[in-house]
């Protein structure tokens, strides 16, 4: 119970609380406050540190009562214009977003893509290592060899709507070849679109490699 809630309880009189043998005994401070409030000084009772202090009819008591609840509108008022002020000139935290853009992390996992050597050459071995760890069944690939010996895909497709962004299939690669890169805009207005083919992963791949290698390289110690 607040202070001013016991002083408005007191009704004009002493006011026994628990034990029954202890009246309410307030400091000698509260005086000054009540006085402020009333802006006349109320009922004392005894004199020294264990003084008591009465209001004595209930037109006072709603008096100070609006008094208290006005004070502290206008301070809560002033306090909360005070922290919209301070913020005015504090840096935005916020971001003209598409026109600015935040930092992404090297993991950041987004559109796929199939990445080529320097050469020209699809790293891709067709060694379906991604197809059989994705655990969202969301990549297919058929295969066949060259007149050389290689193995290399003739398909390589990803339903996009089924992928989880686990990055499994990054991390089970050996050569590096199907990666998540740093593209997150690639909304479409079609679930069509949203299945990749093997040209649309080289396409990726062709845009974001200065990224993509720059993200392999930063993360290549926890690799």
């Amino acid at each position: 119970m607040s202070i001013l809630s016991l002083i408005l309880k007191c009704g004009g009189k002493r006011v026994p609380i628990y034990p029954l043998t202890h009246h309410v005994v307030l400091p000698s401070w509260v005086n000054q406050i009540v006085s402020h409030l009333h802006n006349s000084p109320v009922n004392q009772v005894g004199s020294g540190k264990g003084d008591y202090y009465v209001v004595e009819n209930e037109e006072e008591k709603q008096s100070i009562t609006d008094r208290a609840a006005n004070t502290m509108f206008w301070t809560e008022l002033f306090r909360g214009a005070g922290v919209t002020m301070a913020h005015i000139f504090k840096e935005p935290a916020t971001i003209n977003y598409p026109f600015e853009k935040g930092p992404l992390s090297p993991r950041f996992r987004g559109e796929h893509a199939l990445r080529r050597y320097p050469s020209g050459e699809e790293r891709c071995i067709a060694c379906k290592l991604c197809e059989a760890i994705c655990p969202a069944q969301a990549i297919t690939i058929e295969a066949e060899e060259r007149a050389d010996g290689s193995r290399r895909t003739t398909r390589y497709d990803i339903d996009m709507t089924k992928c989880i962004y686990c990055g499994l299939c990054q991390e089970a690669c050996p050569v590096n070849a199907i990666v998540e890169g740093p593209n997150f805009e690639f909304s479409t207005e079609t679930h069509e679109e949203l299945l990749y083919n093997k040209d649309k992963l080289l396409t990726n791949g062709d845009k974001w490699e200065a990224e993509i290698a720059a993200n392999l390289q930063a993360d290549h110690l926890y690799r």
